[in-house]
Order: C-alpha cells, then structure tokens, then sequence
C-alpha cells in the first residue's frame, strides 16, 4: 500500500511535464512540501519528444538532466508516477484530493537492466512516437526516463510473456500482483500543470492525415529526427522510407478556425521554421523546403530567426491557407491545392512529404478537471483560479514562457500555504 504523507501546508502539482516539474521545483527549493502527481509513466512531459528548441536549437536533454539533477537532491519533493488525480474537493488551505495509481508491474528493485523487455515478444504501438515504430510490452519510456525503471504493458499480464519477463529478471523487481489503489491526502494548494496535446489532425479532413501515408505531423516530423526514434534520426517518406526531394509545411493545420481550433497556438509557426533547419542540417542543397503560412508570427528576438530562414535559398514561403490535398495511389506524391493570396493565382504543387503543423490544446480541459477551476472558452485553466493552472494547461506556450508560467503558479500556491502556516501559528 502506497503511504503519502501530506498535510494542509502541503503543495500538490498535477503533471510532470516542463511546467510541473518547474512549479513543484521552485516550491520544492523554497523549503515548501511538495507532491508532483504523473499519470505517464515518466516525468519530463512533451519536451521529451522534442528533438530541439527553438531559437538556440539546443537540445531538450540537456535541460530535462538539469532538473532531474535538481529532482533527486530535493527531499521537500516526492513523485508519484502512473498516479491521476479523481477527486479534488475543499477550497484554498483545506483540499481533500483523491488519487489513482495504476499498477507498474515493477518495483524499486528494478536497475533498468533491460532483460525483461529481452524475454518477451509481444511488441506494441509505441506512443512516445506516436505509432510511428513499436516498443516491446516491457518498455522504459526513453533513454533518460526517470523513475529510471521498466514498465510492463497491462496488455502482459495473464499471458506466458508476463511469466517470461518475471523469470528473466535478475534483481526480483517484477511484481505480477500489483493492483491499481486510491491514495487519498489533504493539500492546501493545487497546481493544474497537465500540458498540451497536438490537435488530431485526423479531423482535418481535407489534408488526408491517416489516409495519405506522407502526411505527418510537426510532432511526428520531431521523432523522426532523434537518433533512438521510430526512423533512427532520418527524415524519410512513410511510405517507402526513402529520403523526400520536396517537403512541404502547412501552418495552422486546424488553427484559428471555428471548425477545429479557433485559437492561436503560438509555437507553431516557430516550430516550422526550426524544422527547416533540420532539413537543411540533413540535406544540405538536395531538399527544399516550402512553408504555406496565413501569416508568420514571430515575436520578440524570434524574428531574427524567422530572418535566418527566410535567407535560407532553399526555402520558400507561399502565403495561402491550402484548400485540400491529393495523394498519386502508385508514387503516393501529393499534390496541394489552393490559392497563392499574393498574385492571387491557383496552384497545385506537388511535393513528396507534407507536415502539419498542428495547433495545441490542453491535455485536460477545465471542465474535465476534477475539482473547482476557472476555464476560457478554449478549455485552458486560468492562471489565478482556486486552482492555479499553469503552464500549457493555462494557455498555448513555448518553452520559455511555460517555464515563466509555473513558476509564477509556484509562487502563488506558496502564498497560500504560507498564509495556512501563518494562522496555525496565530491559533497556537
């Protein structure tokens, strides 16, 4: 049985993302008790899969082992992984919160070995790559995972590969009876740090995402880049694995658009900029690059960036909103179809790889939360509700301003738990 300690001066962080890990850090370092809450295996969030950001296009690794530096030296923070938050209820100071933890089916004893997932053989789409390879049913999430430790698939147990990977395991840190429990503790303030998720842009019917196999997404274009992802680093066309000789970007893929996502993403015109360098890191002259944009928005420092690129000769800017797309059945070539507003002449240009850069929108909107908080009509929690949204969770962000975010989150739950301290000291 799970034993969780935590009193009415305790700080509670829901997601373990850049923006949780943030908030419950910050807090954390100022002497404050914290429990940070996961439902994924792993913490570190949607940066993992990232292969740089922008506009320095360094590496999300070297980061993510700063703050799991700064995690492990942290006794005021506890972690609890594969954990969902069902119930939330009180109010500032006094909040009753449930949760969820699902069975791992490894213990502490795990050393990240690798033997289990060696012994079985039932393989599974793997979602840190978004289907695009498979994993084995004993799996660590990524190379830098932290808890450092397998997880068995659900889909395992019962089946002659659970036994195998029991059997195979030298250190006795497979556990076949763990079953899901509720833990349940009192918090005086909650942080909502769940994130975002890209839009499904499978809705965007007329682009032929999961019906044309070269249309991708930014976040599918991302994993093809990291060295251990489901193209080992190589940016190829699905369907034949061969390199693209044309690749297009089309933003605002379900974007400010009443049908899908009215809102603007912010991050998306950046994140195709910056995946042009990829192209051009990869290919050199060999490959163009075309980006179809509504307009680019590009704020700050950025725009030196969106400079850069646009002196880039092997990348061209089409300013169109792209009307539908069509696939050749024998090449699967593509053709993209429109109007080019700048000449107002139609076009129907072919290219053999075509990326969509998909809008965010919140993992968990505001009114599936389960507890009191305050959402926009985008589904984002605010920021200075009863419940301190931050974050993604708060609104579309980059990295940097994100981090910004929940430490400002952070810094208003230690407001409220300070004021808790303050009062029992009073009564005292």
């Amino acid at each position: 049985m799970t034993d969780v300690v935590a009193t009415n001066q305790t700080i509670l962080v829901v997601g373990g993302g850049i923006s949780g890990l943030t908030a419950a850090l910050e807090a954390a370092e100022c002497g404050k008790q914290v429990i940070l809450v996961e439902k994924g295996p792993s913490v570190g969030g949607r940066v993992t899969q990232l292969y740089k950001y922008f506009p320095k296009l360094c590496f999300p690794t070297c980061g993510l082992e700063i703050n799991l530096r700064r995690l492990k030296a942290n006794r005021n923070l506890r972690v609890l992984t594969m954990a969902e938050v069902t119930a939330i209820d009180g109010e500032a100071g006094d909040y009753r919160v449930a949760v969820k933890l699902a069975p791992r089916h490894v213990n502490d004893n795990c050393t990240a070995c690798g033997d289990c997932a060696d012994a079985v053989e039932a393989e599974f789409d793997n979602e840190f790559d978004f289907g695009m390879g498979q994993r084995k049913g004993a799996y660590l999430p990524f190379n830098m995972a932290w808890p450092q430790r397998y997880v068995l698939d659900p889909r395992l147990i019962g089946t002659p590969d659970a036994d195998k990977a029991k059997a195979a395991c030298k250190a006795d840190a497979i556990d076949l009876d763990m079953v899901e429990e509720t833990v349940e503790m009192k918090v005086g303030a909650v942080i909502w740090a769940t994130g975002w998720k890209p839009y499904d842009a499978g809705k965007i019917q007329p682009y032929g995402h999961g019906r044309f196999t070269n249309v991708v997404t930014n976040m599918e274009f991302e994993r093809m880049l990291d060295p251990f992802g489901p193209t080992d680093g190589k940016i190829v066309r699905p369907s034949d694995g061969k390199a693209p000789t044309n690749i297009a970007f089309i933003q605002c893929a379900g974007s400010r658009d009443r049908n899908h996502l009215e809102h603007c993403s912010r991050i998306c015109c950046m994140a195709s900029l910056k995946q042009t360098t990829y192209v051009r890191e990869q290919f050199a002259d060999d490959v163009t690059s075309t980006i179809y944009y509504i307009d680019i928005r590009a704020i700050d420092r950025i725009d030196d960036f969106y400079r850069d690129v646009q002196a880039d000769p092997n990348v061209k800017f089409i300013k169109s909103k792209v009307a539908n797309i069509t696939e050749d059945r024998d090449s699967h070539g593509l053709l993209l179809h429109g109007v080019d507003t700048e000449g107002y002449h139609r076009y129907s240009n072919p290219h053999d790889l075509v990326v969509l850069a998909t809008g965010m929108e919140p993992s968990v909107p505001a009114g599936q939360v389960p507890g009191p908080v305050t959402g926009d009509e985008h589904g984002f929690v605010a920021a200075d509700g009863a419940i301190f949204g931050a974050g993604c969770a708060s609104e579309a962000l980059d990295v940097n301003r994100a981090v910004q975010n929940a430490t400002a989150a952070a810094l208003r739950a230690i407001q409220v738990v300070n004021r808790v301290a303050a009062t029992e000291s009073r009564d005292v």
